[in-house]
């Protein structure tokens, strides 16, 4: 049965991909020509969206991390699992809320944050993961307005912004007043996710002096699902699990192998082989 195909929805599609060249000469086009052109714009579309993931995984610089699927949910002391497992859904990203992951260090707050970024990238969206130390670092080195407005446009214009561990490092007035810019321009436009191991009440320490902190967490606060995880580091647990299978292999090679135990009537054997063999007996 010969395929029925549609010119109209192919042209629309031509239009979609912007292929000018090709929609200046449809109607040049013959009728027994379009299926050979319905197999190029799908594999054009193809492409193009292969190319486009590769492209937001790129920029999304989220590094190797453990997929949430491999989580063990049973290590942290306290952990909604039930609300991760909703922002995995993405409706935040519309609804423009920021994400707070609060917890000592080790508990598993990066590896949700980027799992959250990694499912927004696969649904077609863009994502920046960064360390508060690097992209603070990075603004305060810009010389001059213009090249600090388009590095501040860097971090703004991805759909997600995930911040990793703010509270690690203690920084000045200027790394502060632009923490707050960049939060202050996402606000209720784009959600901004954010790690950290102090409680807000702490905040004054991480950026001592500066008087934007109270303004800077209020907004960050307004729109925002705070998760707060509690418990043991998790990567001192398996680093302490490593040592002892490093250990109990080291001891393994260790151990001297079992002696054979030798019989005094092979010595005897052994002592009239050899008087043979000198020609004494």
């Amino acid at each position: 049965m010969t395929e029925l195909i549609n010119f109209e929805e192919l042209k629309q599609q031509a239009g979609e991909l912007k292929l000018h060249g090709l929609l200046a000469h449809w109607d040049e086009l013959s009728e027994g020509e379009m299926p050979r052109i319905k197999a190029w714009l799908h594999w054009e579309a193809t492409e193009r969206k292969k190319r486009g993931l590769d492209r937001r995984l790129g920029q999304a610089h989220l590094g190797r991390f453990k997929p949430l699927t491999d989580f063990d949910w049973d290590w942290p002391e306290r952990c909604d699992k039930d609300t991760v497992s909703e922002l995995m859904q993405l409706g935040f990203i519309k609804e423009a809320t920021n994400i707070i992951l609060m917890g000592p260090n080790g508990v598993g707050k990066s590896t949700i944050a980027q799992n959250i970024a990694y499912r927004a990238v696969m649904q077609g969206h863009t994502a920046l993961f960064v360390e508060a130390s690097q992209m603070l670092g990075d603004l305060a080195a810009q010389d001059g307005d213009n090249a600090l407005r388009r590095r501040i446009k860097r971090y703004v214009q991805p759909e997600i912004l995930a911040i990793d561990e703010v509270g690690y490092l203690s920084y000045g007035t200027r790394h502060a007043d632009l923490l707050f810019e960049i939060i202050s321009r996402r606000y209720e436009v784009k959600p901004t996710i954010v790690t950290t191991n102090k409680p807000f009440s702490e905040w004054g320490e991480v950026f001592p002096s500066a008087s934007c902190v109270v303004s800077l967490v209020d907004r960050l606060v307004h729109h925002s699902e705070i998760i707060v995880l509690e418990g043991e580091s998790y990567r001192m647990k398996e680093a302490q699990e490593r040592a002892g299978k490093k250990k109990q292999a080291l001891n393994a090679r260790r151990t001297p192998p079992i002696k054979k135990d030798i019989r005094s009537d092979d010595h005897v054997d052994e002592d009239h082989e050899t008087t043979r063999l000198l020609g004494c007996g």
